[in-house]
């Protein structure tokens, strides 16, 4: 039949038939190479890591300057959570009893200057609090992380670059520097991210991340401008929705995300539908450099699922071409495919009992076992004459 078909196909035939498949195998290539950009971000990821089952959702909230936005409005607001669950009747479905139901990090941009017994920067500063490093897992050259939750706030990540700038090396873990004059332990060194995305972010010069608290008190603090939040989603929506009405802040100060779905179909769709007005934004929010990359991509996935539909397209449309001209020229009814098709099933039925016959013919019988002799029968006692 396939043979039949290709020999009807004439040069412009064979051609279109190329074309769509090449459309179609290359619409794949860019569905494949879209999710594995999307599954790159580690920053936009906590959810999946959190929660295998999927149930949990990570929602992001960048705030303007004049939000009002402080460590004791996020501590209410974490308190507020917890009774809200409670009252939900959400609980931890793991085997672990100190396992918890969500985790969160808020953080503050800013620059701080460094000094070590070798030389004295200044550069950018992310201050943090929470599970900073949780959300964004940098890649380590040396060292560990550190919480925002520790008690002792003299802790520091320095990129690669500062870490060269003060030591001369990326193994300093445990080597001491001064913010200010207040003794700080270099916690670790982290890889610096690079590409034109990274660069346009705003990471172009050395960053480091120290504690809320020491950049508020001894460096530049421009103001706490994100919080970032992982937590159950029993139902679509849900975590946002929570966020949204209980963050205490007003709409025109706040920027809410949620980071599990905003690769999504929906969301590029929805976002190809702000074309033009995206970037008219009346909210005097200044994103972190992590952010600016993750809308960077959102930009990138955008217009590879518009050539995606446009590929996927193509091949559909030839598709119904070619079924509506087939229609058109059609010598067959209902009647005459149903007839067709009930030929076929009785063929196929006959040459079934057929082959199950042949196979039945030449599967030798097994020989039947001799029959054991039979016992000659007792013969009978004679009967006793009756006594008169």
């Amino acid at each position: 039949m396939l043979k039949k078909f290709m020999q009807k196909l004439t040069g412009r035939n064979i051609a279109l038939f190329g074309s769509g498949l090449a459309a179609l195998i290359l619409g794949l290539v860019l569905v494949g190479i879209g999710r594995h950009r999307a599954g790159s971000l580690d920053t936009q990821n906590m959810a999946a890591r959190w929660s295998a089952k999927g149930n949990a959702s990570q929602i992001s909230c960048f705030f303007s300057r004049e939000s009002g936005v402080t460590a004791d409005s996020i501590i209410n607001f974490e308190h507020a959570l917890d009774k809200a669950l409670e009252e939900a009747s959400i609980v931890s479905e793991s085997e672990n009893a100190n396992a918890r139901l969500w985790a969160d990090a808020y953080s503050a941009t800013g620059k701080v200057a460094i000094q070590s017994s070798r030389a004295s920067i200044e550069v950018q500063a992310v201050g943090i609090g929470g599970d900073f490093f949780l959300f964004h897992p940098l890649k380590l050259l040396s060292g560990s992380y550190f919480s925002g939750n520790d008690v002792m706030k003299d802790y520091v990540v320095l990129d690669e670059d500062a870490a060269w700038q003060l030591f001369g090396s990326n193994d300093i873990a445990g080597q001491i520097v001064t913010i200010r004059g207040i003794p700080h332990i270099v916690a670790g060194v982290i890889e610096r991210e690079e590409g034109r995305l990274a660069k346009a972010a705003g990471l172009d010069s050395s960053v480091a991340y120290v504690s809320y608290e020491t950049l508020s008190r001894y460096g530049t603090n421009y103001g706490l401008n994100t919080y970032e939040l992982v937590m159950p989603n029993p139902v679509s929506g849900y975590a946002k929705q929570y966020v949204s009405e209980h963050i205490g802040v007003a709409e025109n100060e706040v920027e809410i995300v949620e980071n599990s779905t905003r690769y999504s179909i929906p969301s590029l769709f929805k976002l190809l539908m702000q074309f033009g007005t995206r970037s008219m934004n009346g909210k005097a929010i200044i994103y972190p450099y992590w952010e600016n990359i993750a809308r960077g991509n959102e930009d990138i996935l955008g217009l590879l699922f518009v050539f995606t539909i446009i590929l996927f397209l193509y091949p559909a449309v030839l598709l119904l071409v070619v079924l509506i001209r087939a229609w058109k020229r059609r010598t067959w009814t209902a009647k005459s495919v149903w007839l067709a098709v009930k030929d076929k099933l009785e063929r196929l039925r006959e040459r079934w009992w057929a082959v199950q016959k042949r196979w039945k013919e030449k599967t030798p019988k097994a020989p039947k076992e001799p029959k054991a002799p039979k016992v000659p029968k007792k013969p009978k006692e004679p009967k006793k004459p009756k006594v008169l």
